[in-house]
């Protein structure tokens, strides 16, 4: 999208669609945005779409769902209200037609508190996520202060998908006596997150 041409072509997308079936595409948005989602699924939106007889192609269906998650989460951010949230729509673009704008502003109306309780939770929780990991086995047969060692450790490799949405690594090693721990609190934490 470029500039405020690519708003009012993304606008006009929007408008072109019934009020029932935009109000079914900021649903999924709305979903994702509290928490209740892993993400938008496109494909399902797509195939809700097609069975409405709407033609969009692939890129355009793209861009109105990004354009509906910035507009969100932006407002979710910034805690604002339904008629704020129309405002700003109003001054992005001259393109609004009155029903979009309605199921815009009904919408945010019951779901703004808890997009912006979700944020803040977030916000506070924004730790990264880990994704993968790995262990290995090993044997500290020397080193540069003993001549000989002979003692095992283990070797684990983490990734992290940060919040930033970067994925990063990290590595450290352990004794057998601390990788038992380890995994004793690691079995502690998933059977108190299983009650949850």
């Amino acid at each position: 999208m470029q500039g405020s041409s690519g708003v009012n072509k993304v606008v006009d997308n929007i408008c072109r669609i019934s009020p029932d079936l935009l109000a079914d595409v900021c649903q999924h948005v709305l979903t994702y945005l509290q928490g209740q989602k892993r993400g938008v699924d496109s494909a399902e939106i797509s195939d809700r779409f097609q069975r409405a007889e709407v033609r969009l192609d692939h890129e355009a269906l793209q861009d109105m769902i990004r354009f509906l998650l910035l507009t969100f989460r932006s407002a979710g951010k910034s805690n604002i209200s339904g008629d704020e949230l129309v405002s700003k729509l109003e001054e992005g673009s001259t393109k609004w037609t009155k029903a979009s704008l309605q199921v815009l502003h009904k919408l945010w109306s019951e779901h703004g508190v808890s997009v912006h309780t979700q944020q803040e939770a977030q916000a506070m929780l924004s730790i990264g996520q880990l994704v993968d990991m790995q262990w290995k086995l090993g044997m500290a047969v020397s080193s540069d202060t003993c001549r000989s060692l002979n003692s095992p450790f283990v070797c684990l490799l983490l990734k992290i998908v940060e919040p930033s949405g970067q994925i990063c690594q990290r590595s450290f090693e352990m004794t057998i006596p601390q990788f038992q721990n380890f995994y004793k609190q690691f079995k502690e934490m998933a059977a108190v997150m299983e009650t949850v």
